[in-house]
């Protein structure tokens, strides 16, 4: 997950006497580079991830300085460092309550620590770390693409995961993500990256087949789905435009398996933009998981139409609602008085349509095995 305010923090504590004051939540937040910051106007430009630092020279008053971290916040910011001492004794208590509410590391290093050195070190790691990520990513989605091809992955992932331990993947969707400029689209996957939690380098985030993926190594799938909810949380707060929807696979043991919960997580994530659901386990999709599966959409299409043709054809014609009605009389196991309940209809009337519906179908619907092809043809209906 690249180079983060934890490795910061275990860097520079001793060496630049660092300390972590506020912002607790996001000492996982990776960092794309450094900027030495002493007014607003640069901010303008960031992209998300970035790590400000301050002499405090253009921010002298309390309001200044919570305006500074407004910005922030709006931006995306990975955190913020102030040197204290010269023109900054001493933070404000409301800069830390708001640093704190919102999930910016706010960290200081003294007057004597020579920033420029400072700000050259984290550049480095950055950039190292980086080049570290991308190799690690390309493995990933070599273990994606290749599961039986061990050699391409295995090796290379060692040193940085538990290639014996488990896997879980999420698959974060958002409509248009493979026609966005690529500049956009990577400012949106620095702000997720920001917004996800207590995640480090146990796992990876990176944009693959038309979604942004996130693989995590030996959490538990409790603090997996958290690490999600977390995510929309913050999506919603700072980016309530941009709809974010998650998918999540199956947790797998061991890294040659990690196909199967990618696989698992792009299915759900596919259904959870269809129905509009932010975050959708895998597990939960019922007889859906099957048909999102299913990889031949004319095939679905085709058994669809061969079931369902004459009804949808009768209800366009006749202005009926067909359809409905067999798709209530399924629901509830063919009980006329729930159906008519359900429907606000005369029992009479249900009984006249369903006997209408049996002779289009050429079926009486009456055991599981005459009813399951008209079950599994609306569900295809509702995912078409």
């Amino acid at each position: 997950m690249g180079f983060t305010i934890q490795d910061m923090m275990i860097s520079s504590e001793e060496r630049y006497r660092m300390k972590y004051l506020a912002g607790k939540n996001g000492w996982s937040n990776s960092i794309s580079w450094v900027h030495l910051v002493e007014d607003t106007t640069i901010i303008r430009h960031f992209w998300g991830k970035e790590l400000a630092v301050t002499t405090g020279l253009g921010f002298p008053t309390k309001e200044a300085l919570m305006e500074l971290a407004r910005h922030l916040v709006q931006r995306h910011a990975a955190g913020l460092i102030v040197n204290i001492g010269n023109y900054i004794e001493k933070l404000p208590d409301g800069l830390l309550a708001y640093c704190e509410e919102n999930d910016l590391p706010l960290l200081t290093v003294p007057w004597e620590i020579h920033l420029s050195d400072m700000m050259k070190d984290f550049s480095i790691r950055i950039f190292v770390q980086g080049s570290t990520d991308e190799q690690v990513v390309n493995a990933l989605i070599a273990a994606v693409e290749q599961p039986d091809n061990q050699e391409a992955y295995r090796k290379k992932l060692l040193p940085h995961f538990d290639v014996d331990g488990t896997f879980q993947v999420m698959v974060i969707a958002s409509e248009g993500l493979d026609s966005m400029d690529t500049v956009d689209r990577r400012k949106l996957s620095y702000r997720l990256q920001v917004y996800l939690e207590q995640i480090t380098h146990n796992g990876s985030f990176f944009y693959y087949n038309s979604f942004f993926v996130l693989v995590a190594n030996a959490i538990t799938p409790e603090l997996f789905i958290g690490l999600g909810e977390g995510m929309l949380k913050r999506a919603r707060k700072r980016m309530p435009d941009r709809p974010i929807y998650v998918g999540v696979g199956s947790q797998v043991m061991d890294i040659e398996n990690l196909s199967v919960s990618y696989r698992r997580a792009e299915v759900a994530a596919r259904m959870a933009m269809r129905t509009k659901t932010a975050l959708l386990q895998f597990e939960e999709m019922g007889i859906y998981r099957l048909l999102y599966s299913c990889t031949d959409a004319a095939l679905l299409a085709q058994m669809k139409q061969e079931t369902l043709s004459v009804l949808e054809e009768h209800d366009r014609r006749h202005n009926s609602n067909y359809v409905e009605t067999l798709q209530c009389y399924l629901e509830f196991n063919g009980s006329i008085q729930a159906m008519a309940q359900s429907m606000f209809t005369h029992r009479n009337t249900i009984i006249y349509r369903m006997n209408n519906i049996k002779k289009l179908l050429g079926t009486e619907l009456a055991t599981p095995a005459e009813r399951l092809p008209y079950q599994i043809a609306l569900y295809i209906r509702d995912m078409l």
